[in-house]
């Protein structure tokens, strides 16, 4: 742990203090190349925190696409925007929140308030902008967090936006499979996850204490178009939990090859 903080420290620190006021006015001023400093942090960040994460599949490159994931906790969104550029669709309430907000604005997030049904329109069209500039966005459409072990059921309201947007939709299995090289039981799944009121600096302290945390990030086969959001959101969410129950068995995945 000592030199896990040494290296945030000495180096995730001096990295973010130098990379913010250039990060804000490249996303001030709409300038191109906004994803390279958060690229070079979150890879800073994952190495800090003892990430090893592997990939599976092959994200698409070309044309506007709508990532469908499920969620276990914040170390997700530095294991995915430590490999690929992409932009986060996150609660209302993170904005609000000391550095993180901050960090999660430059990262051009989308925030949605979930406690208001008339906002859900405006974050699809936030999104369907985004997409439709040719930028990846992420979604996690569970809508909470879990442990890791199962999917909960996908909400299909923001997965509109990529229909809106003729986006391809591509589902994301995001498994922890292993601490230390050994298989994860189900009480080290609660030093990584981030569910009910766990309060972040316990979380943060549990993460930089244990060894190291393998991450499988697996994109599965783009689903076709269909105009039909619940539809698009039952089979990202059978595809996420087909391969997120291979990942955790360490079976074989259903598509897309093996882990490279």
């Amino acid at each position: 742990m000592a030199l896990r903080l040494a290296f945030l420290a000495l180096v995730v620190l001096p990295f973010t203090l130098i990379g913010l006021p250039v990060q804000f006015v490249i996303v001030k001023l709409g300038l191109p190349g906004w994803q390279f400093l958060p690229a070079v942090f979150f890879k800073l960040l994952a190495f800090g925190l003892g990430l090893r994460v592997s990939v599976a599949g092959q994200p698409l490159a070309n044309g506007p696409v709508l990532l469908v994931a499920n969620h276990i906790g914040w170390l997700d969104i530095v294991a995915v925007a430590s490999t690929i550029p992409v932009s986060f669709v996150a609660k209302s309430e993170v904005e609000g929140w000391p550095v993180v907000g901050l960090l999660a604005r430059l990262h051009r997030t989308i925030f949605v308030d979930r406690t208001r049904r008339t906002d859900t329109r405006r974050t699809s069209d936030q999104m369907s902008a985004r997409l439709a500039q040719g930028h990846p966005v992420l979604l996690f459409a569970e809508g909470t967090s879990g442990i890791g072990t199962h999917v909960l059921p996908f909400r299909s309201a923001l997965i509109g936006a990529g229909l809106t947007a003729q986006a391809a939709i591509q589902p994301l299995a995001i498994a922890y499979t292993k601490i230390s090289g050994l298989p994860l039981s189900r009480s080290e799944r609660r030093q990584i996850a981030w569910i009910g009121d766990m309060d972040i600096s316990d979380n943060l302290g549990a993460i930089l204490k244990s060894g190291p945390k393998d991450v499988v990030l697996a994109f599965g086969a783009p689903l076709p178009a269909n105009g039909d959001r619940k539809q698009s959101a039952r089979r990202a969410e059978t595809a996420v939990r087909k391969m997120l129950n291979a990942l955790n068995r360490a079976d074989p995945l259903p598509r897309d090859g093996e882990v490279v």
